[in-house]
């Protein structure tokens, strides 16, 4: 038991550093899921509404792929089963995967882990630490989730069905991120190669889902994802409560993986051992902005796969829509709530546009917020001791930002446009109107990373502000006409400003205004980096 000497102190430690970290993902799943499921509640209400939903859904692939597994249709359960297990469960293994990384190799990568290392402390208490404090997370949210999912007045049985499926998934990736931290010796790596694992039992999830709408598909894949499983315990319909026992077999076998490499590696270093690079810098390095690239591509290339699979997606159901919000007003006037005026069609894609917009805010103020950890790294001392000038190594950072934010729309907009298109017959139509729609967000964008630049500049220790508001956007665009809040916060959001292509004109007035507003925040931000000391 020596190797786990001090493992409880650890604990309660990260429990006082992330107490408001771990509350915020906690209500902030618990309220999200909660609220989705009344929402559902209210827009099918009658037998009708249902019935046009599982006639709609049932024998087509696209929304399989991107709901999830239908088994029953007829009921608010099974509509709710439906459309969040999938989705909720991503989000908790993507919680989970972040929390375990950010108390096991981020702490070794600060150093304060070999620290700490030096009192009595075994050399297993990082990770035991951090797995009993995901894995309390996840339990606190499947608590509160089922007594949640009940008080909408949904089946109890079916309820903790949901939110245990959903709470294993959490389990399972907070081990697959233990193992991807010993695995290498960045935070950045580890978090990637866990995102990747969780980016994979995704796809499978879809593709065997997809194909549950055919006698004859693949539907098998689903079960290969820990996503699936979730699914395949069948809240809401005949629960499987044996299909769980998977979550434990594959936790009871991981578990012990992680303990072997832990052994195999020394402490800072992980079992795969970087490569020595070349003696000498190739060309294509010799300046911040060829720095900043090489090292966000990698973050670039999988921001960028993931928004084509979500804008392929979403293009592909857009025809759908029209079907489910034809017999059902409730839906026909949520969508005009948040995507304005047009044919259906139009108005659901106006939406979706904005959405994933927002998401492309997420990439731009990760991207941006390099900057701030460069920073707090000390990796910025070495550069800026060359002839780099200040204002060149930020900016380079942020027109990768920037340009990356650009990308990131115009693949999703191609992506849907293409899906919509090929499914309207009118490539050569859809394609210019989604994509149009989706650049026309970039000046809202660009925003976000003026934000950031700001802070970095004048309140480095605020950067997380930059998420905050973020929050707030999402919050605010999404649900803000629907809440019925004041016109004047609404309008804080540079996101509302952008015209509801392609269900409405494009107008440049206010695009112009927000890409001046970002200048504006960029320069000063720029300014302030200027004239204050590097921490």
């Amino acid at each position: 038991m020596r190797d786990y000497a001090g493992t409880w102190t650890l604990l309660r430690l990260a429990l006082r550093l992330d107490r408001v970290r771990a509350s915020a993902w906690i209500i902030g799943i618990v309220l999200f899921t909660t609220a989705s499921a009344q929402s559902n509640n209210d827009l099918y209400s009658t037998p009708e509404e249902r019935q046009n939903l599982a006639t709609t859904v049932e024998t087509n692939p696209a929304m399989l792929a991107l709901g999830g597994r239908a088994f029953d249709l007829t009921t608010t359960g099974g509509i709710n089963a439906y459309q969040l297990v999938a989705f909720m469960a991503t989000i908790i293994g993507l919680m989970s995967i972040l929390m375990v990384v950010r108390h096991t190799r981020a702490e070794e990568e600060s150093g304060r882990a070999e620290l700490a290392g030096s009192a009595v402390l075994g050399r297993r208490a990082w990770l035991a630490s951090s797995l009993l404090l995901v894995t309390g997370m996840n339990l606190v949210i499947a608590l509160f989730l089922g007594l949640g999912l009940q008080s909408t007045d949904l089946p109890a049985e079916g309820s903790w069905c949901f939110a245990l499926g959903c709470a294993g998934v959490g389990v399972f990736f907070a081990v697959v991120a233990g193992i991807t931290a010993q695995l290498t010796e960045h935070t950045r790596s580890a978090t990637g190669m866990a995102s990747a694992v969780l980016g994979l039992a995704y796809l499978l999830r879809a593709t065997g889902d997809a194909a549950s709408a055919s006698d004859d598909g693949p539907s098998w894949l689903t079960w290969l994802s820990p996503i699936g499983w979730a699914e395949m315990m069948r809240p809401y319909t005949d629960e499987d409560w044996v299909v769980g026992l998977l979550f434990v077999g594959s936790v009871a076998v991981l578990v012990p993986a992680v303990g072997v490499l832990i052994g195999r590696r020394d402490i800072g270093a992980g079992v795969l051992r970087p490569t020595l690079g070349p003696v000498e810098a190739s060309t294509s390095l010799r300046s911040p902005l060829a720095l900043a690239w090489r090292l966000q591509k990698g973050s670039m290339l999988g921001w960028g796969i993931g928004f084509v699979i979500v804008g392929a997606a979403f293009g592909g159901v857009a025809d759908g829509m029209v079907d489910v919000a034809k017999d059902n007003p409730d839906i026909d006037e949520l969508l005009r709530d948040l995507g304005g005026t047009g044919s259906i069609v139009d108005v659901f894609l106006a939406t979706i546009t904005s959405l994933i917009a927002v998401v492309v805010g997420a990439y731009a103020v990760q991207s941006a917020l390099r900057l701030s950890g460069e920073e707090s790294a000390h990796r910025v001392d070495p550069v800026l001791s060359t002839p780099v000038q200040r204002i060149n190594w930020a900016g380079s950072h942020l027109t990768v930002a920037a340009v990356g934010s650009v990308v990131m729309l115009f693949a999703a907009g191609l992506a849907a446009g293409l899906a919509h298109g090929l499914n309207s017959g009118d490539v050569a139509g859809e394609v210019p109107r989604v994509l149009g729609a989706a650049l026309a967000q970039v000046p809202a964008v660009w925003t976000l990373i003026g934000l950031c630049a700001l802070l970095f500049g004048l309140l480095p220790r605020y950067t997380v502000v930059a998420w905050v508001a973020l929050a707030f956007v999402l919050v605010i665009g999404q649900f803000g006409e629907v809440l019925k809040v004041d016109q004047a916060i609404i309008n804080l959001s540079p996101f509302t400003h952008v015209p509801d292509m392609p269900s409405a004109d494009f107008e440049a007035a206010p695009l112009l205004a927000l890409a001046l507003l970002a200048g504006v925040l960029v320069a000063v931000g720029l300014g302030g980096f200027r004239r204050r000391d590097v921490a």
